[in-house]
């Protein structure tokens, strides 16, 4: 049988070009996978009423710790303030349309004595200032929405721990929409019962949609740049020959 070296270098340049493309596909997969993790975590607010802050402080009890999310109830305080007290924030909450927000945010007025409480998985919280799972029978304090329709539900944007720890709990380190001035308006929403088109949460899907668009759009670029470079350099080797 006779040996064509011309086909050999092609057929070890193609094998090589097929390594190249699934490592690119797997890089690819990878910056996939952790956008659309980022991307949850942030719009884990799409289901909370983002047009208005609140302030609690309670004592935790039935911790759920782990992924995607983790759980506890907060029995709130019967004497809360009047509104925010002051606290340290996270460096990256120190901005004004941050600080101010959270700063005048109102006390917690709802009807409920218990609020289930949501807030980012161990993977984030461990970077964000608690490296450890929250115990029942200590108190938090907290700043951050109430559920849009289970008004019994809350999700801090930064809560506090051990005398006045900040733990931050928003992606990108900014609030996910600018809320409404104090003092809000009433009876249109002013316990967490937000219409769920109102333009925060059309904001917040708008922004997803976006997201996964602008990933996948990265991910067709990369194999596409991969393959047309692969062909190209095998059209060289192939007049050189």
């Amino acid at each position: 049988m006779h040996f064509n070296p011309v086909a050999a270098s092609a057929a070890h340049q193609g094998a090589r070009l097929v390594r190249l493309v699934a490592a690119a596909l797997a890089s690819a997969v990878t910056l996939t996978l952790f956008s659309a993790g980022a991307a949850q975590a942030h719009h884990g607010f799409d289901d909370f009423d983002t047009d208005r802050l609140y302030y609690v402080a309670g004592t935790v009890s039935q911790v759920r710790w782990g992924e995607p999310h983790s759980h506890f109830t907060v029995t709130v305080d019967g004497d809360l303030p009047a509104d925010t007290p002051e606290r340290d924030l996270p460096e990256g909450l120190r901005d004004a349309p941050d600080s101010d927000p959270i700063n005048a945010a109102p006390s917690f007025s709802g009807s409920h004595d218990e609020l289930e409480v949501t807030i980012a998985p161990p993977s984030f919280t461990g970077m964000w200032g608690l490296d450890r799972e929250l115990e029942d029978g200590e108190r938090i304090e907290a700043v951050g929405y109430v559920g849009r329709s289970h008004t019994d539900e809350f999700r801090p944007v930064v809560f506090w721990y051990e005398e006045g720890k900040p733990v931050n709990q928003v992606l990108n380190e900014e609030l996910p929409a600018t809320p409404l001035p104090v003092p809000y308006p009433e009876g249109d929403a002013a316990s967490g019962d937000a219409d769920q088109d109102s333009p925060s949460a059309a904001a917040d899907s708008d922004s997803e949609g976006t997201s996964s668009t602008v990933v996948w759009a990265t991910l067709g670029g990369v194999l596409v740049a991969v393959i047309a470079g692969g062909a190209l350099y095998l059209r060289r080797r192939s007049s050189r020959a």
